[in-house]
């Protein structure tokens, strides 16, 4: 199969949105690519404007905007993961899983680092720098939205930790 644009159409399953026009996705050589939902709701307009730095910027605030409103947090970032997913006394706001194992809270750790790294990497820079400055290639935004999408559905299977619980 020959590779896709974002033009040629990135399809959505059952479990993601449905968009009126198909958009951009070069060099993406799967037949069943599709985006978490509340990614397309955060970047669609930027996605058909091919605008990969605002539609990358787009969806990775959605990423916090989620962990706010299932957690009920107002912090931004690190301070937001940290609040949410750190394992301090009285432990997590939110867990990936169930936290009995050392395999499932080393997950929950890694968890939190990949958010931590994805606001400090991506978001940040983003924030504070012209788009001008900011190469963002097609590659790049699809590499980071598929990131995105990945963490949303993580986020969707979530959980409320009780206080003392593991």
């Amino acid at each position: 199969m020959a590779a896709r644009t974002i033009r040629d159409g990135w399809r959505a399953s059952a479990q993601t949105a449905t968009i009126g026009r198909t958009f951009p996705v070069t060099q993406l050589n799967t037949t069943r690519s599709s985006l978490n939902a509340d990614v397309l709701k955060f970047c669609k307009a930027e996605l058909l404007d091919e605008n990969y730095f605002h539609a990358v910027f787009e969806a990775t605030k959605s990423i916090a905007a989620k962990i706010r409103t299932l957690s009920d947090l107002q912090s931004d970032g690190a301070d937001l993961v940290h609040q949410a997913f750190g394992q301090s006394q009285p432990g997590p706001v939110l867990t990936i899983n169930s936290l009995i194992s050392e395999t499932e809270k080393g997950e929950q750790r890694g968890f939190a680092n990949l958010l931590i790294g994805l606001f400090g990497t991506i978001r940040n820079p983003l924030a504070h720098n012209p788009k001008i400055e900011w190469d963002m290639s097609e590659q790049d935004a699809l590499d980071l939205l598929t990131m995105a999408s990945l963490i949303h559905r993580k986020l969707d299977k979530a959980h409320r930790h009780k206080a003392g619980t593991p």
